[in-house]
């Protein structure tokens, strides 16, 4: 599998189980009926589990550009080491973005941010480039 394939996977991999602690908690915060069902007043979460879900909802917006990216390199048969680092560059980005977003690191989250989006941008030269 080429390796802006294989980083694709993970950050699908990634995006899809950052619900999972959030929804942990809104479970423990809320109780399970409150959870699973419409509370007209529902308990806030957490504030680490707030932040979880933006982080969240921000992968999966990203997610999309990302994913369109690696698969028109891959159907232009467009790869090159460039691409493959920058795919690279950008899970570990993604990941770092949900961590430091949770637990609320100032600075750093704008930063991991930027340094995906900047790999983003280095696919779409490589695929424009060629």
């Amino acid at each position: 599998m080429k390796t802006e394939l294989m980083y694709l996977v993970w950050a699908t991999v990634l995006t899809g189980l950052l619900w999972i602690p959030y929804i942990l908690d809104r479970i423990m915060v809320r109780g399970m009926t409150d959870a699973v069902g419409y509370p007209e007043n529902p308990k806030p979460q957490s504030p680490w589990a707030q932040r979880l879900q933006k982080a969240h909802e921000n992968a999966v917006e990203n997610l999309v550009l990302f994913a369109a990216l690696v698969l028109a390199a891959h159907a232009l048969g467009v790869s090159t080491p460039a691409i493959g680092t920058a795919a690279a560059v950008y899970f570990w980005a993604r990941l770092v973005h949900a961590l430091v977003y949770t637990f609320a690191v100032p600075w750093l989250r704008t930063l991991a941010f930027a340094v995906a989006w900047f790999a983003m941008a280095a696919i779409a030269w490589q695929i424009l480039a060629a």
